[in-house]
């Protein structure tokens, strides 16, 4: 089956990982879709890999975001793996081999409107219930009125995402609750490194962004991203057990790389899909080099 004759014409809004269609913006590479990502937003993506891939994809959390990612697979996927996908937010499943092309566009539209409804039950809840922080609606809206504050008195801030790696891991071993534990442990050890006037929200099941209202310096931004990478580093116990955890993080600053609250959000988070993770043994974060004794800084 090919994508090509289920698209009766061009969408300008469709990105398309490992398919070819006239119109869409297609990538051969997962890679490559989260740059294309970064400087557009698009309305359905449609990614033919293995669902093992579209999983271990670093971008995924940033392509969840307001993009309704419909996954296009050789085979059927387990029951664990179609829960795994679900949970980190792919809209719709689609397996090759079992549904005729004319029926891939009304599994796209389908997508679509399921995007709209989450959007609209977030919408309906200011936070993210696992963890007790804002989620990304009511941290879009936070940002929308500081950035408007900033228009009329002008001051430099940031914003930081921090995608974990190593809920996935947790969750499959010893549950989906110990994975919201784990969660909340990381959200209550971000805010803690932190001044009260700046924002932790969740933004995804794997990640989080951390507004600094205002910094002095752009260096600041750099050294508190690595002061809560490595604020991290230390094992959380969950269920008994020590869980250690890597992170990836994502610099944006206001106002060089960008004035609204989308354009810093893309930034940030694409910066964390690409950058190698710091907290495990073996890993070390683009930003931590030179800034070694930032984790003994005062927040902000």
């Amino acid at each position: 089956m090919t994508l090509e004759r289920a698209i009766s014409k061009p969408v300008s809004t469709l990105l398309c990982v490992g398919l070819e269609v006239p119109g869409a913006t297609c990538c051969v590479t997962l890679e490559a879709a989260a740059e294309a990502l970064c400087g557009v937003r698009f309305e359905v993506m449609v990614a033919s890999t293995s669902a093992q891939a579209l999983l271990a994809w670093p971008a995924l959390s940033q392509a969840v975001l307001d993009t309704a990612v419909v996954a296009l697979l050789s085979e059927v996927p387990s029951e664990e793996v179609t829960a795994a996908l679900l949970e980190h937010g792919i809209q719709d499943i689609v397996v090759q081999l079992d549904t005729p092309a004319e029926a891939l566009q009304r599994r796209m539209d389908i997508a679509v409107r399921r995007k709209v409804l989450d959007r609209a039950a977030r919408k309906a809840h200011a936070f993210d219930l696992a963890t007790g922080l804002p989620n990304h609606t009511q941290l879009l809206e936070h940002m929308t009125h500081l950035l408007a504050l900033r228009e009329r008195e002008p001051a430099p801030m940031a914003a930081i995402a921090l995608r974990i790696e190593g809920l996935a891991k947790v969750q499959s071993s010893l549950g989906a609750e110990s994975a919201n534990v784990l969660r909340r442990k990381v959200a209550v050890r971000l805010r803690a490194s932190l001044r009260a006037s700046d924002v932790v929200a969740s933004i995804g099941n794997d990640a989080f962004l951390v507004l600094l209202a205002w910094i002095d310096s752009p260096t600041d931004g750099e050294r508190v991203a690595t002061k809560l990478a490595q604020s991290l580093r230390q094992p959380f116990n969950v269920a008994g057990t020590d869980v250690a955890v890597a992170v990836h993080a994502g610099l944006a600053l206001y106002p060089e790389h960008g004035k609204t609250a989308d354009a810093l959000l893309r930034r940030s988070v694409g910066q964390a899909a690409g950058m190698a993770s710091l907290g495990r043994q073996g890993h070390a974060n683009q930003v931590e080099r030179g800034l070694g004794d930032a984790a003994n800084d005062p927040p902000g």
